[in-house]
């Protein structure tokens, strides 16, 4: 069983380099940390970066999971190279890029590249944050998958996941630590990036997010809005090629493992999704580049 510690960072390549960065920095409220040989790292907690912009073609590169030392990434590999899972081991180059000591990517059932990095840097310094948005820390990871069952069967027979609850077929929320869901999986044509979550400090940082994105001529997809399965006060809002970024306050902490059942909840009922009933639609989701495209 491979045992995944946390969420790494997101790595999109990107046409528009200024403008993503901007975008981050000005809107979202992300710090730049560094801007180097056409790589922009965007950073919201003790990470080094969550979000690295890779000039180039636009769309998703990779996402990344980190573990807890190099005999478990060994491991890892092993693991998913005997389970028939496409696996290709980390460059000195490719680490230094990622701000890792090692790591390696594999390709999901679906297309979807994912790195398993061991020693990703940390900053000790606080976070210089474009702007005050309430930002505490990067939150999860969202994927996309034809079919959700199948991608809860991968990464639970391979990671230390579990399932927090279904939303019909559309959505499997999935934790391996006690907040409700770091990696989510959605029901999507093709693979991609659903988005990038960022948790702040309170409901008053959303709404004010929210005024601040309306006035700033920013597309709200959804939101604000209360989400039933992890009690998570959301705003999802899009960002430069494709990419949807998600504020959120709130999120449910599963303490008692043995006292939770996933639920199921029915994506046709008014309160599904949101508990105050609000709109909802599907998020723009950033599509998957092949594995040429994950420098």
């Amino acid at each position: 069983m491979i045992e995944i510690r946390d969420i790494a960072y997101a790595r999109s390549g990107s046409a528009d380099l200024a403008t993503a960065v901007n975008f981050a920095v000005d809107i979202v409220g992300l710090q730049l940390v560094e801007q180097i040989d056409g790589v922009a790292y965007l950073r919201a907690d003790q990470r080094h970066h969550c979000l690295a912009f890779v000039e180039g073609d636009s769309g998703v590169l990779s996402t990344g999971f980190s573990l807890s030392s190099e005999d478990a990434l060994i491991a890892a590999e092993t693991e998913l190279e005997q389970a028939g899972v496409k696996v290709v081991r980390g460059t000195p180059e490719g680490a230094r890029s990622r701000r890792v000591r090692d790591y390696l990517t594999f390709e999901d059932p679906f297309g979807n590249l994912v790195d398993l990095v061991v020693d990703q840097v940390t900053m000790p310094g606080p976070v210089r944050f474009g702007r005050t948005a309430g930002i505490t820390e990067f939150g999860h990871l969202c994927l996309d998958a034809p079919d959700i069952r199948e991608a809860y069967s991968f990464w639970s027979s391979l990671f230390n996941i579990r399932v927090s609850d279904w939303i019909g077929d559309k959505a499997c929320l999935m934790r391996f630590d006690p907040v409700h869901h770091k990696l989510a999986v959605f029901q999507g044509d093709k693979p991609g990036l659903c988005h990038v979550n960022f948790q702040v400090e309170s409901i008053d940082d959303v709404m004010r997010s929210w005024h601040f994105l309306q006035e700033q001529g920013v597309e709200i997809e959804m939101g604000p809005g209360r989400h039933p399965q992890s009690t998570a006060i959301f705003l999802y809002f899009k960002g430069p090629e494709g990419l949807t970024y998600e504020y959120s306050y709130g999120v449910r902490r599963i303490t008692d493992e043995q006292a939770w059942q996933p639920r199921y909840f029915d994506p046709a009922e008014p309160d599904a999704v949101d508990l105050w009933r609000g709109t909802t639609r599907r998020t723009s989701t950033q599509p998957q580049l092949g594995l040429g495209g994950a420098r």
